[in-house]
C-alpha cells in the first residue's frame, strides 16, 4: 500500500469511526430524576473512567477532533447522543389480552372446599391469575364474592417479572379481590426495582392495581438491619402513592431524616420518579461549587421534557452576589438526526458591568445517498469565561457546516466555517478566519496495469480579516493526486511492490507581495518497496520479524514560491516511517532520492503478553530540501526512530517512542503507561521535545501528565490528575476527586487547581460537591464498588 493510499485509508477509518457513533431516532434514555443529572456525568466530578470507551489502557489521548481530516485542534462539541425509540410489533389477529374469566391456578400443600364453595388453601400456597402471582402461607377464597383473605408472609408479583424493573409487594396479611389487584394490605412493604423500599402499616391497592397508596409510611433505599433499624436516610410521610403506569411516587407532607434526625420538612406534596424512570421533568441533583474567583455557589438544574424527542434543562447558578448565571441545554432528536445546544449568560464581579456568556451547538443529519450534514456553532465572550465557569480550556473555536460521505471505495468530505481565536498572542485580524476545505477520494483497480490506485481531488481556501500586505495574506489551492501500487510475492517470500504517483497543485495568493498571484506545481513520484515477513515459533511463543526497504524518488525542488500555511508541525513516528511525504498538509512536500528503511519485531507469548519493537530512519542522496538542518528529518539522514510497546494481556500497557541522532542525542521522546484493573486505573504520559524555532517552540518542551483512579476502600473511589511543565518548573493543573457510593446514597466531591496565569487569565482553585439519594430514577454507572451495609455482627 502506497503512503498516499495509507493516508487515504487512515482518513477513511477516522471518518468511519466518527460516523459509528451517529445519532439515531430518539433522545438519549439517560436517567432523569429528582436527584440526578440527565444521562451525563457532572463535569470535573468522579464517575467518568480514565480510559477510552474501547478499553485502551494507553492514555492520556489527544482531544477528539471528530470526523475531520484536517486536525485544527479546536474543541469538538459532543455529537448529540440518541437512541432508537421503542418498537413493539403485534402480529395481525393476535389477541394479547388475557381472558378476564380465565380460572386461577392454585398450588398448596392442603386445599379444602367447603359446602358454601369457600376455598381454603394452606401450606406453601402459590396462586397464578391474570398475570399476577401470589405466594402466602394461607388463603381463604370467599365462595360468593371471590374475595381473598390472605395470611402471610405474602409475596405478590407478576410471573417472570424482572425485580430490577418492576414492583414487588411483601406483607403480613391482606384482603384482595378475586383478580388479586385491589384491596387492603397490612404490614406492607413495596419494593421498587430492588432499590427503593416503602414500608407502611396499611396499603390500599385500587384502579386494577395501578395505584398503591401507603399510610404512615417510611421510604428508603438503605439496607435496614434488625439490630440497627435506623437507616442512613429515610423519608417519612402521611401517605405515599405509587402510580404503576406513570411510575411516579407522590409524598404527602414528607420529612427527610438522616440517622433518625429530621433534616427537612415540606408542608405540601412532592413528586419523584421511581427507580425505573429514565426521563421525567423535575429538579435534578443540586451541585455545590466553590471557586477562588466566584466564591461559594449552588447550581440547581431543572429538567423539562418536551415530548419523547426533546428536552430543555435550566440551571440557575448563584454565588453569594459574585455571579448570577443561567445555564441552558436544549436537545432534540429527529427522524434523521439530532441537535444539542449548550450555553450560559452571566453577570459577575470578575468583570464589572459586562454581560458574559457562551453558546456551543451541534447538529447531525442523515441525508439521502449516504451523505451526512453537520453543523457546529461555538462562540464565547472571552476565553477567561470558559475557564472561570469550567466549560473548556480551548483557545480556538470553530463554527460552520460539514458534509461527508464514507464508502468502501469513496470518500467525500467538505467543510466551510469561521475560526475564532481566544489566544492573547494571536491577532484575530491576521489569523485565518474564514476557511473552506473539500476532499474527494476514489479507490479503484486499473484494468490494464492492475494493482490499486487512489485518485484524490481537494481544494482549500482561507481568508484573513486584515487587508494589510503580508500579514493579511489570503490563499486558495486546488490539488489533484493519483497514487498507484502493485505488489507481488517474490522468491523466498519477499513481498515486492512498485509505486508511482503524480500530484499537481495550483495556488492563488493575495495580499502578499513576496509571492506571485498564481503558482503551479507538479510533482511525479516513483518507487519500489521490499518487505520480508518472517515468523517462527519457539517454546510456544510466536516471533515475527519484518525488515522493510522503501526507495522513492521525486524531482528535487524547494517550495519557496508557495507560502507554508498547513505544514509547520512535523511528526516522525512509526505511523509515517514508510511514507512518501511526512509533511501533514499540502503546501510542502518531500523531494529527492530517499530510502525509508526499518525493521519490526513482535513476540506473542502463549500466556497472553506481547511485545513489539520498530526501528528505522530515512536516508537521502543529498541534504533534504524542505527540512531545516536541525530538524529530526533534516540532513542526508534523519534521526533514528525507535518505538517499543508492551502489553501484559492483563491490563498493563507501556509504549515509548524516541528520536535520536548518531551520537544518541535525544531530540524527542514520548512515554505512555496505562494499567487497567477493576480497582486501579492508571494513565500517564511524559513528553520531551527539543526547541524548534521553525515550529514556534522557542524552548524545550518537557511535560508530564497523569491520571490515576483507585479503589480507596469498599464504596470509595478516588481519582487524581496532574499536568506538570518541567521547562517552566511549575504545574499547569491538578485535581483530586473522591466519590462514595453505597446502596442508597452517592456523594461526589472534587478539588482542582489551575495554575495558568496571564494578563486575562488568573490561577483558580475550585471545589465541587454533589449528593444523590438512590432509588429515585435510574442509577448512573461509575467505576469502583458499591458499599453495602452488613447486618452480620
Amino acid at each position: 500500500m502506497t503512503p498516499r493510499v495509507q493516508k487515504t485509508v487512515d482518513r477513511a477509518r477516522m471518518l468511519a469511526a466518527a460516523l459509528a457513533g451517529a445519532t439515531a431516532l430518539a433522545l438519549p434514555a439517560g436517567a432523569q430524576t429528582l436527584f440526578d443529572a440527565p444521562g451525563a456525568v457532572m463535569p470535573n466530578m468522579p464517575g467518568a473512567p480514565v480510559t477510552d470507551r474501547d478499553g485502551s489502557a494507553l492514555a492520556p489521548a489527544a482531544p477528539s477532533l471528530g470526523s475531520d481530516p484536517v486536525g485544527d485542534r479546536t474543541p469538538l462539541t459532543i455529537t448529540p447522543a440518541s437512541v432508537a425509540p421503542e418498537a413493539r410489533l403485534t402480529l395481525p389477529g393476535t389477541d394479547l389480552s388475557e381472558d378476564e374469566t380465565s380460572p386461577a391456578t392454585v398450588l398448596a400443600d392442603n386445599v379444602v372446599l367447603r359446602d358454601d364453595r369457600t376455598l381454603i388453601a394452606a401450606g406453601g400456597v402459590v396462586i397464578w391469575h391474570q398475570g399476577a402471582r401470589l405466594i402466602a402461607s394461607r388463603v381463604i377464597v370467599d365462595g360468593q364474592t371471590g374475595a381473598l383473605t390472605i395470611e402471610g408472609p405474602i409475596h405478590l408479583s407478576r410471573p417472570g417479572a424482572d425485580p430490577d424493573s418492576e414492583a414487588v409487594l411483601i406483607a403480613d396479611s391482606a384482603q384482595l379481590d378475586q383478580d388479586l389487584q385491589n384491596g387492603i394490605i397490612l404490614g406492607a412493604r413495596l419494593v421498587l426495582a430492588r432499590e427503593l423500599q416503602l414500608a407502611a402499616t396499611r396499603l390500599e391497592r385500587r384502579d386494577d392495581g395501578r395505584i398503591s397508596e401507603l399510610s404512615q409510611v417510611v421510604a428508603s433505599s438503605c439496607q435496614i438491619c434488625a439490630s440497627d433499624p435506623t437507616p442512613l436516610w429515610e423519608i417519612r410521610a402521611r401517605r405515599i402513592t405509587h402510580d404503576a403506569e406513570t411510575r411516579l411516587i407522590t409524598f404527602d407532607h414528607p420529612q427527610l431524616r438522616a440517622f433518625g434526625v429530621p433534616l427537612a420538612y415540606a408542608p405540601f406534596a412532592l413528586t419523584a420518579p421511581d427507580p425505573t424512570v429514565e426521563r421525567r421533568s423535575g429538579f435534578l441533583r443540586p451541585e455545590i461549587r466553590t471557586t477562588s474567583g466566584l466564591g461559594f455557589g449552588v447550581k440547581l438544574p431543572y429538567f423539562q421534557t418536551l415530548g419523547d424527542s426533546a428536552d430543555l434543562t435550566f440551571t440557575p447558578y448563584l454565588s453569594l452576589d459574585r455571579t448570577r448565571t443561567l445555564e441552558l441545554r436544549y436537545r432534540q432528536a429527529f427522524a434523521n438526526g439530532a441537535t444539542e445546544w449548550n450555553g450560559a449568560i452571566s453577570r459577575d464581579d470578575l468583570r464589572e458591568g459586562e454581560t458574559r456568556g457562551y453558546v456551543f451547538g451541534v447538529a447531525r443529519f442523515d441525508l439521502p445517498r449516504g451523505y451526512r450534514l453537520g453543523m457546529q456553532v461555538q462562540s464565547a465572550s472571552d476565553r477567561a469565561y470558559l475557564l472561570d465557569y469550567d466549560v473548556t480550556d480551548a483557545d480556538r473555536l470553530w463554527s460552520g457546516l460539514t458534509l461527508e460521505r464514507v464508502r468502501r471505495d469513496k470518500l467525500v468530505w467538505g467543510r466551510v466555517g469561521n475560526y475564532e481565536t481566544l489566544r492573547e498572542d494571536e491577532d484575530g485580524a491576521t489569523s485565518p478566519a474564514q476557511v473552506a476545505d473539500v476532499i474527494w477520494m476514489r479507490r479503484f483497480s486499473p484494468r490494464l496495469i492492475g494493482g490499486q490506485a487512489v485518485l484524490e481531488w481537494s481544494a482549500h481556501a482561507h481568508r484573513r480579516p486584515s487587508d494589510a500586505d503580508r500579514i493579511g495574506r489570503d490563499m486558495a489551492r486546488a490539488s489533484v493526486g493519483l497514487d498507484w501500487r502493485r505488489s507481488r510475492i517474490l522468491p523466498g517470500g519477499v513481498v515486492g511492490a512498485a509505486l508511482a504517483g503524480l500530484e499537481a497543485d495550483v495556488y492563488r495568493v493575495a495580499q502578499d507581495d513576496r509571492f506571485d498571484d498564481i503558482v503551479t506545481r507538479v510533482d511525479p513520484k516513483v518507487g519500489v518497496e521490499l518487505r520480508w515477513p518472517l515468523a517462527t515459533a519457539r517454546g510456544g511463543a510466536t516471533h515475527m520479524v519484518e525488515p522493510v526497504v522503501q526507495v522513492l524518488y521525486t524531482p528535487r525542488g524547494r517550495d519557496d514560491d508557495i507560502p507554508n500555511e498547513d505544514s509547520r508541525l512535523i511528526e516522525f513516528d512509526e505511523g509515517n516511517l514508510f511514507s512518501d511525504n511526512r509533511f501533514p498538509g499540502w503546501d510542502v512536500r518531500e523531494t529527492g532520492l530517499r530510502a525509508n528503511v526499518g525493521v519490526t519485531w513482535t513476540r506473542l507469548d502463549p500466556t497472553g503478553w506481547s511485545i513489539g519493537v520498530t526501528g528505522g530512519r530515512v536516508l537521502r542522496s543529498r541534504d533534504a530540501d524542505n527540512f531545516a538542518d536541525d530538524s529530526p528529518l533534516g540532513g542526508r539522514s534523519s534521526d533514528w526512530l525507535l518505538s517499543a510497546n508492551y502489553d501484559s494481556g492483563t491490563g498493563l500497557a507501556v509504549a515509548n517512542r524516541a528520536l535520536f541522532d548518531d551520537s544518541f542525542g535525544i531530540s524527542r521522546n514520548e512515554l505512555r503507561v496505562g494499567w487497567l484493573r477493576p480497582d486501579l486505573q492508571v494513565s500517564a504520559g511524559y513528553l520531551w521535545i527539543d526547541r524548534d524555532e521553525d515550529e514556534g517552540r522557542p524552548a524545550d518542551a518537557s511535560e508530564l501528565i497523569g491520571n490515576v483512579g483507585w479503589q480507596i476502600a469498599d464504596g470509595w473511589w478516588g481519582e487524581a490528575e496532574t499536568r506538570y511543565d518541567f521547562s517552566a518548573d511549575r504545574a499547569q493543573r491538578a485535581s483530586l476527586q473522591v466519590a462514595y457510593r453505597n446502596e442508597c446514597i452517592t456523594v461526589e466531591s472534587g478539588l482542582s487547581r489551575r495554575f495558568t496565569t496571564s494578563d486575562l487569565v488568573r490561577p483558580e482553585t475550585s471545589f465541587d460537591l454533589s449528593v444523590r439519594l438512590e432509588g429515585f430514577g435510574q442509577r448512573q454507572d461509575a467505576p469502583g464498588t458499591v458499599a453495602r451495609r452488613s447486618c452480620m455482627r
